[in-house]
């Protein structure tokens, strides 16, 4: 397999795509490279990513200062292998052969750097093994 073509697609969803899936992606992005393909999108995104989520992922090296906040549609669905939701609900399209995975992690939307830190923290363990996953099963 050439190596400009990734492993898999991940999209993370959540309502605002301003903390959690933008905090997802950040760390799919850092710890995969290119070896895998990252997207995030919001049922209603916000207006800008969450500065405390962008804060907490600076103190993890990894920045998100960039990211902006991106609507869900059915063409982003379409496109990934695996689709992470983190509270959307059933605003998430659902189409045959994609994997889907439910992350219930806490909304870090009004919360200070200090509370969100334990969030990242969560996300941060759950995109190891996400990671850890798509490299076995591609045998990697």
């Amino acid at each position: 397999m050439p190596a400009s073509s990734p492993l898999a697609s991940v999209l993370f969803v959540c309502v605002h795509n301003a903390g959690r899936s933008q905090m997802a992606a950040g760390f799919l992005g850092h710890l995969a490279g290119d070896r895998v393909e990252v997207r995030s999108a919001g049922s209603v995104p916000g207006d800008r990513v969450n500065p405390a989520a962008v804060e907490a992922m600076k103190e993890a090296g990894v920045d998100i200062s960039a990211a902006t906040p991106k609507v869900l549609t059915v063409e982003v669905v379409e496109l990934s292998d695996y689709v992470i939701t983190m509270g959307c609900g059933d605003a998430c399209p659902v189409f045959p052969g994609k994997q889907y995975l439910d992350w219930d992690l806490e909304d870090p939307a009004g919360k200070g750097v200090e509370a969100v830190r334990p969030i990242r923290d969560e996300i941060r363990a759950r995109v190891e093994a996400l990671v850890a996953a798509i490299d076995a099963r591609q045998g990697a």
